[in-house]
């Protein structure tokens, strides 16, 4: 009886210590999910672009190939590439993350700008200017390179996250990271690609006329539904990348931005007294924005006039 009391109580011990550290990789799987929130949300406000000409038959197919793709980026090539480099060339981490975050800048500035300065758009390529099948697998193409781009930033900017050395909870911590968010983001593109056709199946076969407004009123939602994701996307870029941009710096040794937004956080959080925590919050995320957005804006100019011009003459469009 003894004997059977004490292996009991091991189970109980392995059992327990079980839990604790699922709860870590849930901790530290929540913690760096959300610091991705900028990229997750950029990736859902793109994606949708890539359906549009296409038959609406051809819509949800076209998602899951990107997600199915993004699963296999994410988990098979960038998952381990992740925790090798966090391994043997941690110091490679920060510099990476950096350039990630002038990525995150560059794109955020470069959607302000042109509410300022307005491009000349094409809009997407329509499938009666292209075969259809043809035009399908160059948006898929297209959208599975982007992704791999917003996929590494996810995975290196999580891994920055995670403060537990443990190999298999940081294992599990980026897989349910990666899971997740390309869930929640292809998720989220499958309904807003299928809102309107939804919307209108409603409107015209609603037995009700509630129903039917209901419908008519989501089909003229739509576009500016598709403003706001837009918007959201652009600022939370601008913090994410501004936050990472500051913080690598005061990695790297220059204390100087990040010390000064951290001092003004402090200073606006006790002047209101309450809500301290959200007020510090809103003053940090704001100035990262703002060193986001500067950022970007010195970016734009380089990109557009030196590494654009540069990557076309050495990868050339196949016509």
């Amino acid at each position: 009886m003894s004997g059977l009391l004490a292996l009991l109580d091991d189970v109980a011990a392995i059992a327990k210590l079980a839990a604790t550290q699922l709860d870590d990789v849930a901790a530290q799987a929540s913690k760096a999910g959300t610091k991705a929130a900028g990229v997750v949300i950029d990736d859902a406000a793109v994606t949708p672009k890539y359906v549009t000409g296409l038959p609406a038959a051809r819509e949800l197919p076209i998602v899951w190939k990107i997600a199915r793709a993004s699963f296999f980026n994410k988990l098979v090539i960038l998952l381990p590439a992740a925790l090798l480099l966090n391994a043997f060339l941690p110091w490679l981490l920060t510099p990476l993350l950096m350039i990630g975050g002038a990525y995150l800048c560059f794109e955020g500035a470069e959607k302000v700008w042109h509410l300022f300065v307005p491009h000349k758009d094409h809009g997407p390529q329509q499938a009666e200017t292209l075969d259809a099948a043809h035009l399908e697998e160059q948006r898929v193409k297209g959208a599975i390179k982007t992704d791999f781009i917003l996929s590494a930033e996810i995975m290196t900017i999580s891994l920055s996250q995670i403060d537990i050395d443990t190999l298999w909870i940081q294992t599990m911590a980026l897989a349910a990271v990666a899971i997740g968010i390309t869930a929640l983001v292809y998720g989220a593109v499958a309904l807003l690609v299928k809102a309107d056709d939804f919307g209108i199946l409603l409107s015209a076969k609603g037995r009700l006329g509630a129903t039917r407004a209901v419908g008519r009123r989501i089909v003229k939602s739509m576009p500016a539904v598709m403003v706001v994701i837009a918007t959201i996307g652009t600022v939370a870029m601008l913090w994410v990348g501004g936050s990472i941009i500051v913080h690598g710096l005061h990695d790297l040794g220059w204390h100087l931005p990040y010390e000064q937004i951290k001092h003004a956080a402090k200073v606006a959080s006790v002047a209101v007294g309450s809500i301290k925590g959200f007020v510090t919050w809103l003053v940090t995320a704001g100035l990262d924005g703002i060193v986001g957005l500067a950022t970007g804006f010195v970016l734009v100019p380089i990109v557009s006039r030196a590494v654009v011009p540069i990557t076309g003459w050495l990868f050339p469009e196949k016509a």
